[in-house]
C-alpha cells in the first residue's frame, strides 16, 4: 500500500481550520510505514485552491479538522479520501494512528461508490 496523506498544519500541528492553515504536511506511506514527510506552503487561499493544490501534489488522502462541504466535494471528485474531525496533533502521530486504525475522528467522508476499500486498517 502506498499513500500520500496531506494534513493542513499550523505551527507544526494539524490546523483545525482547513482554509486557514500555514502549510500542508505531505506524509508518504509505504507498507504501513512513513517513508517521508514534506511540508509545502500553499498558494493564497481562495475557494477551491487548496483541494487543487493538494491534488497536484499527489495526495491520496487528507486528514483534517474542520472542512467545508465544497472542499470535501472537490477532494472526492479528484479521487482523494477525506477524513475530518481529527485532533490537533503532529502529522506523523496522526498518520501512524490512521495506519494502525486508531485515529479518532468526529466525522468521516469517504465517497467512492459502493465498493468497499481500505485505508490502513479501516474498511469503508
Amino acid at each position: 500500500m502506498e499513500k500520500r496523506i496531506a494534513i493542513p498544519v499550523e505551527n507544526g500541528k494539524l490546523c483545525p481550520h482547513f482554509g486557514h492553515c500555514q502549510a500542508f504536511a505531505f506524509v508518504d506511506v509505504k507498507n504501513d510505514v512513513i517513508t517521508n514527510v514534506t511540508t509545502i506552503d500553499p498558494p493564497e487561499h481562495q475557494p477551491g485552491t487548496f483541494p487543487r493544490f493538494v491534488s497536484a501534489h499527489g495526495a491520496t488522502d487528507v486528514i483534517g479538522g474542520g472542512m467545508g462541504p465544497q472542499a470535501i466535494t472537490l477532494f472526492n471528485e479528484a479521487g482523494i479520501n477525506v477524513f475530518i474531525g481529527a485532533p490537533v496533533d503532529d502529522p506523523e502521530k496522526l498518520v501512524n494512528d490512521f495506519i494502525q486504525g486508531n485515529l479518532q475522528l468526529s466525522a468521516n467522508y469517504c465517497d467512492h461508490g459502493t465498493e468497499e476499500h481500505e485505508h490502513g486498517h479501516h474498511k469503508h
